[in-house]
């Protein structure tokens, strides 16, 4: 099919899709599904409660740096990225060109099943022998252009009340980092497909009178992720058509004001990663990590409206921070405990030093 005449299609059909004419048993099987979201959005809705706690600068400073760190404690956090494993198996592989791509719910997998000119669901081909129940695209979808147009278009058709959060930004679609992407999808239907997303974290940091410093930002209250959390001080998705490198460049003058001939100085230090499932979402995300060392005249300054302010804080400080609150956005967790890894903070003999090491990469 080509990307027009699928465009034209999906005009056509979303509105019988979205069920404003519907069954009496299509009704129930509805209901019921809005239920489950509403559950969903509830449990949300309570780990947002619990994590974005209102809290000031004031509030953070006043957390002793003296204490000693406690690895348990930072594993505690890494283990908060890395939920729900023992519902692997409520998933289905999502299949393009015998690669698996990413992972689908069963539940969400039946929403899907109502766009059978996208997807389709083999069951008595040699794939189904050998990647068992799975999804794919279908095979009509012959081009990248195709399939981001059609996939876009149930998206849109599935609308906000079963994808929130849609914010037109598209995520590349591959089998591994640095291949060719069968096609672009929308960011925030990126764990409902279960694909591995990408993203690039800053940490940026100034030395003086012997001792560390972390930038740290406050995610202005209007966000609709994490708002008044902590932050790094340059973080982002990495969206499709743009390398590494250059994301952090650009993420740079955005969120912080840092000019490209410093922001070029940013050193890549390695990646963390995780895997976390809730509901129908299955994030497999992989972050890889920036050191900046600034100037201690520098001063950073939001560009983008996303950060509500910065401070400079003690190394210690920031690590205590971690480990007594829920201060800080969970994923930030792991890029700091492995900036305090690679800077010493942390040392083997510490009890649990190499099962925290081990836990920042659960997928690459």
């Amino acid at each position: 099919m080509a990307a027009a005449a699928a465009r034209a299609w999906f005009s056509s059909s979303c509105i019988h899709n979205t069920y404003i004419c519907m069954h009496p048993h299509d009704a129930l099987v509805l209901a019921a599904n809005n239920n489950f979201k509403l559950q969903t959005r509830r449990r949300s809705s309570t780990s947002s409660i619990n994590s974005t706690n209102t809290f000031t600068w004031d509030d953070v400073t006043r957390i002793s740096q003296s204490q000693p760190l406690n690895l348990h404690a930072f594993l505690h956090k890494v283990k908060l990225c890395n939920r729900g494993a023992e519902n692997i198996d409520d998933f289905i592989p999502f299949v393009i060109q015998n690669n698996v791509v990413g992972y689908v719910h069963e539940g969400f997998a039946g929403h899907l099943r109502k766009f059978p000119d996208v997807f389709i669901f083999p069951e008595d081909d040699s794939q189904a022998i050998h990647f068992g129940d799975h999804v794919r695209l279908h095979p009509a979808l012959t081009t990248p252009e195709d399939r981001t147009y059609a996939v876009g278009d149930v998206i849109e058709c599935l609308g906000e009340e079963m994808i929130p959060g849609i914010r037109n930004e598209l995520y590349p679609v591959m089998s591994s980092f640095g291949t060719q992407a069968f096609f672009s999808l929308e960011r925030a239907a990126a764990p409902y497909f279960g694909i591995k997303a990408y993203g690039v974290h800053m940490n940026g940091f100034v030395e003086k009178d012997g001792q560390k410093y972390l930038w740290i930002g406050k995610r202005d209250e209007s966000k609709s992720t994490y708002p008044g959390m902590l932050d790094h001080l340059v973080a982002g998705g990495l969206p499709y058509g743009i390398s590494c490198g250059d994301n952090i460049v650009k993420e740079c003058e955005e969120e912080a004001g840092i000019v490209k001939s410093i922001a070029s100085q940013a050193i890549p230090v390695g990646v963390v990663s995780y895997m976390d499932i809730d509901a129908y979402r299955y994030k497999r995300d992989v972050l890889f990590c920036y050191d900046l060392k600034l100037p201690e005249s520098f001063v950073p300054k939001n560009q983008d409206g996303e950060v509500g302010s910065f401070r400079l804080i003690p190394v210690q400080l920031v690590a205590n921070v971690i480990q007594k609150t829920e201060f800080f956005k969970p994923n930030c967790n792991l890029v700091i405990i492995d900036f305090l890894f690679r800077h010493g903070y942390l040392k083997p003999e510490d009890s649990g030093y190499l099962e925290l090491l081990h836990s920042l990469r659960k997928v690459a």
